[in-house]
């Protein structure tokens, strides 16, 4: 994927950065892979805001993605490369010998035309999926399952990488995109290969208008706010949280240096190495 930039005629697009969507080869989706999304507008079933800075935006459809895969031991064929207005990353539409078509996640140089599969019998290849057990040591993987059965979870966002490290008996060791050592059961399935779209993170809006359109609502500091509406608001000019020098918060509490995980966490066991152990 390539970035394009633009000449500097207006204020917008003096840092505006998009992508040349040539890897896109299909512009419509697969309408029996798409259902409707309600707006939440970022509330929660009785009408609280829970997640902030939601609402607005184009209208979008979510595309039902494969993270399972779990047709083993049947190829399918790569009918086109996709944009997804629901994830950083692009999705590919596949289809199986009997006609079936589904979405997967498309990872680099996945093209059209390719054949990809799941199962223990396939192939190392980029796009296949298997059971870490069969993977190969050092092999660049994504969509990494942490339950058997239940789907990819990790490594699932545009240009994230995983490797598989080493094995201890039923356990492979996977160095998770955050540098986090985890052990992951072996009959675990992942899909080769790095998710594609790597530049999305280099990608410039250029105008608060393009990120409304997005469904992303403004954000205000919380310096700038009154004392009864964030703990940093209040005071006299660019005060510290109403002119004393305190800690800074969020309206929830600590947000430098408290730890947010649970230290009584089932799965902290399964962590080898911690994603900000200090590097030697």
């Amino acid at each position: 994927m390539a970035l394009k930039t633009f000449k500097p005629n207006t204020p917008s697009n003096r840092y505006k950065q998009w992508s040349t969507f040539e890897d896109v080869t299909k512009d419509a989706p697969e309408k029996s892979l798409t259902v409707a999304i309600k707006r939440s507008g970022g509330r929660n079933n009785t009408g609280r805001i829970t997640c902030r800075h939601i609402g607005g935006g184009a209208k979008r459809r979510y595309r039902m993605v494969d993270f399972k895969r779990q047709r083993h031991g049947d190829a399918a064929k790569v009918v086109a490369i996709e944009y997804d207005p629901n994830r950083s990353a692009r999705i590919a539409l596949i289809e199986y010998g009997d006609g079936q078509r589904s979405y997967i996640l498309a990872p680099a140089q996945l093209t059209v035309g390719a054949s990809v599969m799941s199962g223990e019998k396939a192939a190392p290849e980029v796009g296949n999926c298997l059971p870490l057990g069969k993977i190969p040591l050092g092999t660049v993987i994504h969509n990494i399952e942490l339950i058997p059965g239940r789907g990819g979870k990790v490594a699932r966002a545009a240009g994230q990488e995983a490797i598989l490290s080493n094995r201890e008996g039923n356990y492979a060791l996977v160095r998770m995109p955050s540098g986090e050592i985890r052990r992951i059961h072996a009959d675990c399935y992942a899909t080769i290969g790095k998710v594609g779209n790597s530049e999305h993170m280099n990608i410039i809006s250029g105008k608060a208008g393009r990120t409304r359109w997005q469904g992303t609502r403004p954000t205000v500091r919380g310096m700038c706010m009154n004392p009864i509406d964030h703990p940093n608001g209040g005071g006299e000019g660019r005060s510290k949280s109403g002119g004393g020098r305190q800690h800074l918060k969020s309206p929830w509490g600590h947000t430098k240096g408290q730890k947010t995980r649970d230290k009584k966490k089932a799965t902290s066991k399964l962590i080898v190495q911690h994603r900000n152990a200090k590097k030697k």
